[in-house]
């Protein structure tokens, strides 16, 4: 990943924390998961319009993407 960062003002700020918080996620996937809805999906790999949208539940998901995904195992 590559670190950036943004100014707000205190008012979205405080409302970016309170929206972060009530969906139990941080500041950063918040922002994250914002952009991903305004930026088009790159056409040349459609399985990405899906990317970030399923849940599982589980916190070690990333690790085992292709059995979630494909249901297989590695």
């Amino acid at each position: 990943m590559i670190r950036t960062q943004i100014s707000l003002s205190v008012e979205d700020y405080n409302a970016a924390k309170q929206e972060a918080a009530r969906l139990g996620i941080s500041l950063a996937e918040l922002f994250r998961r914002s952009l991903r809805a305004m930026i088009p999906p790159d056409d040349s790999k459609p399985w990405m319009r899906y990317a970030g949208m399923v849940e599982t539940g589980d916190p070690d998901s990333s690790q085992r993407v292709d059995e979630i995904v494909y249901a297989t195992k590695p």
